[in-house]
């Protein structure tokens, strides 16, 4: 039996490889235009992407290298991702996976549209997974969503947070800080009126004086340290005396300009409403830009660095005329920066002046030495959007599912609550099969299709690879639905043994049960396999789960072998799939119309694991008399799991909890020993 599975599944899915990290070729075809592949700047593999004027324009990169968060099959997701420099993606496409879900379930392609939605998000925004299960609360305009993919979330939920972990790693070692967060934006109406003095008394306007003499001690002891002459003559004049004023804000922007400017700056501003205005008022030699300038593009004597980042910086092709009680300046000129880089005017960033010599009078040799002044805008004239601090993914996961949650424990607790305290009366009750079956409906319907709590041993052999191979164990967060389940079916096994989970808890047991129903309904001969098979066969199940632990850690074959379950087949993707998959999973089910719960018995690697994990149990809890067994072999022959001994005692290894031996046990007109004794008492 287990041959012939593991044959099918190898037949119809091929092992896949493990995915290492991109060679260079193959990554450069993976760039779209107008990006093309740069340098690799990490040995992880995070390349710098460049755009066709040669600047460099972001990085890209795989995740499972930097954040190999793993899934559901115990195997992280491989995503590449590309980044601007301003954090915003450009692309996130989906490389390798093991996703049970996904491999051969719901197929890939809805994976591969989750990742489209992340093109021109940006790594700073609060991005969150939208929830399958509800609308959620999707009230607050400060959060991003994302679709989730129905009977997959808990899968998209490990991707996503895989991008985000990589992609904030890459910012934080690569973009240094420039990039931490949505740039302020000026106050565009007035705030306070200003004048001059008040700039330079409030540090609106910062001074920036390089003198002849600061020129000299750069050059001095190089091929140009005399090729100043005016430099040695006046070493107090200055070189350079520049006053810069962020003129973004309404306030700053009136106190220097004139009317005219003023309205110029308000087109401008209204056009690229991202770019920030700022003025440059000087005096001395070196003047703001050379003789070849050309206007509307970059000063190539003044650069910008924010976070040790080159920043771009523009004229603004501006006529500047300042306002009255502004000093005059020989030099007056308004350049942009582009807060969509990255820019943030309220922290700290840099303007470096370059002053240059020439030694020579035919083709002279140029030598530059750079002076930096540190500038900051006050924050009370910007607004500042405040990153909503994002919520922990087990939090997120629990809230979208809070109302499911709810349902979940009140059934669980009022079922645990009827087998610790009123098994008895439960099984005695007149209609006890029809209680029994609505329970399975409810299991079947809303643990099973609504709420995908189908435990599995995917499950169990994903946790095996992260203890042995020191994985975290988070994945198991993504899912709380079915943690819960797992929590409670694990703690059951030492009072109950598997039974809990296995008679009352299974969807799949479930639907198996409802077909061995419908074969009695419709009158089919009900088979039962002889005694000395059944405790063969059921040796089978144990053989199943060896050889799944046995290649855990062979996930391009495990992958294929965990198909012995019919589980996803049946309950995840509700027989959407490929017919071969569903034709596997309803042999069970027509087989169950005939012999009672087959998969179930024999070959559920599932029900062997909990099978030996109710080794744990500590109390026999289905009471015995000792007259079970000899004489009476009532509860032994209507026993349709074959649990009981012929000594009538109870095998909780292969006990679903069905209760059928405790009515018998407890009913006076059923047990013989209760029926003999109350022959003796009445003949007395």
């Amino acid at each position: 039996m287990v041959a012939s599975v593991i044959l099918l599944a190898v037949s119809v899915t091929a092992a896949a490889a493990e995915t290492q990290t991109l060679d260079q070729e193959t990554l450069a075809g993976k760039i779209e235009p107008p990006f093309v592949l740069d340098e690799q700047i990490d040995p992880r593999g995070i390349w710098t992407i460049r755009d066709l004027s040669g600047d460099k324009a972001g990085f890209v990169f795989q995740t499972r290298p930097l954040a190999p968060l793993p899934g559901f099959s115990g195997e992280p997701i491989d995503v590449l991702v590309t980044l601007d420099r301003d954090g915003k993606f450009l692309n996130a496409e989906l490389l390798h996976h093991n996703e049970p879900i996904f491999v051969s379930g719901l197929g890939v392609a809805p994976f591969h549209e989750f990742m489209r939605q992340y093109r021109g998000l940006s790594i700073f925004d609060p991005l969150t997974v939208g929830i399958p299960y509800g609308a959620g609360d999707r009230d607050s305009s400060a959060n991003v969503y994302l679709d989730g993919v129905t009977k997959a979330t808990a899968s998209v939920r490990i991707a996503h947070e895989s991008i985000l972990a990589a992609s904030l790693g890459v910012v934080r070692e690569q973009m240094r800080g420039i990039a931490s967060g949505p740039a302020a934006t000026p106050i565009r109406e007035p705030v306070e009126n200003l004048t001059w003095d008040d700039l330079v008394e409030q540090g609106i306007a910062r001074r920036f004086l390089i003198t002849n003499a600061d020129t000299e001690a750069a050059f001095a002891g190089t091929l140009w340290e005399d090729d100043d002459p005016e430099a040695k003559d006046d070493p107090d004049g200055a070189y350079l005396d520049l006053w810069i004023i962020d003129i973004g804000p309404d306030s700053v922007a009136a106190a220097v300009l004139d009317s005219e400017t003023m309205t110029a700056r308000n087109t401008l501003m209204a056009v690229s409403d991202y770019d920030e205005p700022i003025l440059l008022l000087a005096n001395g030699r070196h003047g703001l830009v050379s003789e070849s300038f050309v206007r509307n593009t970059s000063p190539d004597l003044l650069f910008l660095h924010q976070g040790d980042l080159p920043l771009a910086l523009r004229d603004g092709d501006i006529e500047v005329e300042v306002a009255q009680g502004v000093p005059d300046f020989e030099h007056r000129m308004i350049v942009r920066t582009d807060r969509r880089m990255g820019f943030n005017p309220i922290s700290d960033w840099q303007l470096t002046a370059r002053a240059t010599r020439r030694h020579g009078a035919f083709m002279p040799e140029i030598g530059v030495r750079d002076f930096t002044s540190v500038q900051a805008a006050p924050a009370k004239f910007f607004r500042t959007v405040e990153r909503p601090k994002p919520r922990p993914i087990w939090v997120e996961s629990i809230l979208a599912r809070k109302t499911d949650l709810i349902i979940l424990g009140v059934f669980l607790a009022v079922l645990i609550a009827a087998m610790l305290f009123g098994m008895s009366r439960l099984a005695a009750m007149r209609y006890y099969t029809p209680l029994r079956l609505g329970t399975l409906a409810f299991v079947l319907g809303f643990i099973g299709w609504w709420g995908q709590g189908q435990l599995s041993i995917v499950t169990v052999i994903g946790t095996l690879r992260a203890a042995v191979e020191g994985g975290s164990f988070a994945f198991l967060l993504y899912d709380p639905f079915s943690l819960v389940i797992w929590a409670v079916v694990l703690a059951s096994l030492f009072y109950w043994g598997r039974g809990l989970f296995c008679g009352w808890l299974c969807p799949f047991g479930a639907m198996q049960e409802f077909a061995h129903h419908i074969g009695k309904a419709l009158r089919l001969p009900q088979i039962r396999v002889p005694e000395r098979w059944d405790r063969r066969l059921k040796w089978i199940k144990y053989c199943a789960l060896a050889v799944l632990i046995g290649t855990a850690f062979w996930p391009a074959v495990n992958d294929t072998l965990v198909e012995v379950e019919p589980f996803k087949t049946s309950i995840t993707v509700g027989f959407n799939r490929e017919w071969i998959y569903v034709s596997y999973a309803a042999f069970w089910l027509l087989l169950g119309l005939v012999v009672f719960k087959s998969f179930c018995r024999y070959l559920c690697p599932l029900g062997a694991f909990l099978a030996l994990g109710g080794l744990l149990r500590r109390r026999d809890w289905i009471a015995r008399r000792a007259d079970c067994g000899s004489p009476c072999q009532l509860c032994k022959v209507r026993c349709k799991y074959g649990a009981i001994e012929p000594s009538g005692a109870v095998r909780y290894d292969e006990c679903f909890q069905c209760l059928d031996c405790v009515t018998i046990h407890d009913d006076k007109t059923q047990c013989v020993p209760l029926i003999l004794a109350a022959r003796r008492e009445a003949a007395s």
